[in-house]
């Protein structure tokens, strides 16, 4: 299966790139997707990503905690854009939780 990540949020606004900037994950130069609560869902969605995926993932978050160890940020040129944050990990995680509703159906109708 091929799946194109979906660039940015739906709806570009002043509030939204505000609230994405006091996040501050962006300084560290992670995406939204990186700071994911690991539920089921997203462990399952995440051992799906192509392996070239996965290694940016690990690249940014290892990356992350150095710079949080040390107590610094990237340069300002280097922080994730809000226009050019990708949500590389949403069509696996729809597919997970459509299979587990799938089988949750499944199952109850035994």
């Amino acid at each position: 299966m091929s799946y194109v990540a979906r660039k940015g949020p739906q709806v570009v606004s002043a509030l939204g790139r505000w609230a994405y900037n006091l996040s501050g994950f962006n300084q560290y130069g992670l995406h939204r997707d990186d700071c994911l609560d690991e539920n089921d869902d997203v462990k399952e969605a995440i051992r799906r990503l192509p392996e070239k995926l996965k290694d940016e993932r690990n690249y940014r978050i290892t990356r992350a905690l150095h710079l949080s160890l040390t107590k610094t940020i990237l340069p300002k040129e280097q922080w994730t854009k809000y226009e050019e944050d990708t949500k590389y990990l949403e069509p696996y995680l729809e597919e997970v939780k459509r299979e587990r509703e799938e089988q949750t159906k499944w199952e109850s109708t035994k």
